[in-house]
């Protein structure tokens, strides 16, 4: 930690009590602490915040620890959390603000309690990618790589989350797992949604394919329906499917094509098209609900003088191509699927790639 993140974070310790009546309004002080639900700022009494203490090492002023989920961590978490912040340098400014240091202008400055937001709605899924990090050296990306997929590039949409939460059932204790989060968004990427996989923290293995041991590792929030994940902008040509694996799959062989996942294949059915689409390329899943799926995508195309073009795996999906199959593989199937002007114009990138791993 720098000498500027240790005077910060020790003069946020010597005015911890204030700190928490600002940004934890929902809390109050029992004695020594701080008392909370969590480090969003929810009623209740799980969480605790030292008010008292030294300025550094064990029992700090400023150390938080939440008994129900295991989460601890320092003044600085708080401000990040409450404020919806992803970049550390916004963290800063906020706090700076808030202590009343020489800073830029603030990117948070609260004015009121952030009122929690409904669960599973639109505004639930905006404050749950924004308390995300990037995927960039995380668990997140280990799991996309070891699943084969390299072409991690227009990924902006897909975010980490190390203790993300989730919860069995209504009557069930809610527990914390690791997790991709991937942001829906509408034609002008406007965030409706996000779906979640949780993951493994143990790591990858061909039973689990990094998936966490849990009853439903994949959920989505939000409003969805239209919507989808975006890789890259579309304008004349997309490519559409199910799966977020699937379609980044697709995109290590064809990696300058435009492509969203639907999430579902009853999504994939009602996507939006952008009003400049003149060919769409639809990447189904082998299964009946994929096949129904691209007959009902086919068609409203079709009405919407948009031309349609179904991309088939040869085993269930994509990913499952590219991993048992190899890129290889997947790369010779989608020259002779795709139109012939669009392998030009979209897998040039991955044919240099292919050549370059030859010469290697």
């Amino acid at each position: 930690m720098s000498r500027l993140i240790e005077d910060l974070t020790e003069a946020l310790a010597r005015n911890a009590e204030a700190v928490c009546r600002y940004y934890l309004p929902n809390g109050r002080r029992e004695g020594r602490y701080w008392m909370i639900g969590d480090v969003r700022g929810t009623p209740g009494r799980s969480m605790y915040v030292r008010l008292k203490g030294p300025a550094s090492g064990k029992g700090a002023a400023g150390k938080w620890m939440d008994a129900a989920t295991g989460e601890h961590g320092d003044l600085l978490d708080i401000i990040r959390e409450t404020c919806g912040l992803v970049d550390f340098a916004d963290v800063v400014d906020e706090a700076r603000r808030f202590l009343s240091l020489p800073r830029p202008e603030p990117q948070c400055a609260p004015q009121f309690p952030q009122s929690p937001a409904p669960t599973g709605s639109p505004e639930a899924a905006r404050r749950l990618f924004a308390m995300s990090q990037p995927i960039m050296g995380m668990l997140a990306e280990t799991y996309l790589l070891k699943r084969g997929i390299t072409a991690l590039h227009e990924a902006g949409n897909l975010r980490f989350h190390p203790r993300c939460y989730y919860r069995p059932d209504m009557h069930s204790e809610t527990e914390t797992w690791p997790a991709l989060v991937a942001a829906v968004t509408d034609l002008e990427g406007t965030i409706t949604g996000a779906h979640r996989t949780w993951l493994d923290p143990e790591g990858f293995t061909e039973a689990n394919l990094g998936k966490a041991p849990i009853d439903t590792p994949r959920r989505a929030m939000g409003n969805l329906l239209g919507n989808a994940v975006r890789f890259g902008i579309a304008h004349d040509v997309m490519a559409a499917g199910e799966g977020i694996e699937t379609m980044l799959s697709l995109r290590t062989v064809v990696p300058d094509m435009p492509m969203v996942a639907a999430l579902s294949a009853a999504h994939l059915a009602a996507i939006q098209f952008p009003a400049t689409l003149r060919r769409l390329y639809i990447a189904h899943d082998n299964d009946p609900a994929g096949d129904g799926a691209m007959a009902a995508l086919i068609n409203r195309a079709q009405m919407a003088d948009i031309e349609a073009i179904a991309l088939s795996p040869q085993l269930g999906d994509f990913n499952e191509d590219l991993r048992l199959l190899g890129v290889d593989a997947l790369r010779s199937a989608m020259r002779i699927q795709i139109a012939q002007e669009d392998v030009a114009r979209f897998m040039t990138m991955s044919d240099v790639a292919g050549k370059e791993a030859e010469r290697v």
